[in-house]
């Protein structure tokens, strides 16, 4: 859904539009990031064993987190698609973030999960990747669909496995090895 925003007239008035979608599984929302979220962010960020495997495998400082998350939200503006800030319904915390990237030199149009500790083990990666999947193939129109995984993840690969993910290969980011799961819209379907 596009939402268009005017902003009040004045010397740099200008027309914005903003893409507002929201998912819902039956225990999370899936919605756009916000301000507020930034805390919270950075919080499941600077824990080395959630970022363990993304990126360069590091922790982020409080400031990292916050350009991040302006990346996350910038994704959206540039492309029409990206990450969702995950949301627990029953208390309202940030469980993390689930969906889409692709931005210039990416291997391809990727589906991806990081959750905060807290939230492992209890499915949400599964049950909000699955909404999220079904998103690319519904309403982005996507043919086919990819995760890109450490080798070492365990358990991001079991929850490529439950959407139905196949391996398809290998590829290099950030100097690391990382293996290609993926799905075609044919086979989401059956």
């Amino acid at each position: 859904m596009m939402v268009l925003v005017k902003r009040p007239p004045g010397r740099d008035a200008v027309l914005r539009f903003s893409i507002m979608v929201i998912l819902e599984t039956e225990r999370l929302i899936l919605r756009m990031f916000r301000e507020s979220d930034a805390e919270a962010y950075a919080a499941i960020c600077a824990d080395p064993e959630v970022m363990r495997y993304l990126g360069e495998g590091r922790a982020l400082s409080t400031l990292e987190a916050w350009r991040h998350m302006a990346f996350l939200v910038g994704h959206w503006e540039l492309l029409g698609y990206g990450h969702f800030a995950a949301e627990e319904k029953t208390s309202g915390k940030l469980v993390g973030r689930i969906g889409f990237l692709n931005p210039a030199g990416w291997p391809g149009f990727e589906l991806g999960w990081t959750l905060g500790r807290e939230f492992w083990g209890r499915g949400y990666a599964s049950e909000a990747a699955r909404r999220a999947l079904k998103y690319a193939f519904e309403d982005l129109d996507r043919d086919h669909v990819i995760s890109l995984i450490y080798p070492d993840n365990k358990p991001s690969i079991k929850v490529a496995e439950r959407l139905a993910e196949k391996l398809e290969g290998k590829t290099e980011l950030f100097g690391k090895e990382v293996l290609i799961y993926g799905i075609d819209r044919a086979d989401w379907r059956a």
